[in-house]
């Protein structure tokens, strides 16, 4: 099992139309063949800038990779991603 997560904050205001919007376009990440339990989750924390993350697993390598590669992935980053985020840090884990 691999979980990658993404903490990432937005060049967009807090809460305006434009926020909303990347965040409902991006659960179609969900959707790619191999994504298990994917999150959305809001940092709450005042020691973090970074204001979101997403969270997901995949069964192994393969999986991952195939999400990696994956055309709605893929089209996300490079139209929305890499638009939109102001900052971020991605982390991959698996189980000890």
């Amino acid at each position: 099992m691999i979980r990658h997560t993404v903490v990432f904050s937005l060049r967009h205001p807090p809460g305006s139309i434009e926020e909303v919007d990347f965040l409902a376009d991006a659960r179609e990440l969900a959707a790619i063949e191999g994504v298990q339990r994917f999150e959305q989750l809001r940092q709450v924390s005042s020691k973090s800038d970074l204001t979101f993350s997403f969270s997901m697993e995949f069964e192994d390598e393969a999986a991952y990779t195939a999400y990696d590669q994956d055309p709605v992935h893929v089209e996300f980053v490079r139209t929305r991603w890499v638009a939109e985020v102001e900052k971020f840090s991605e982390l991959d884990f698996v189980p000890l």
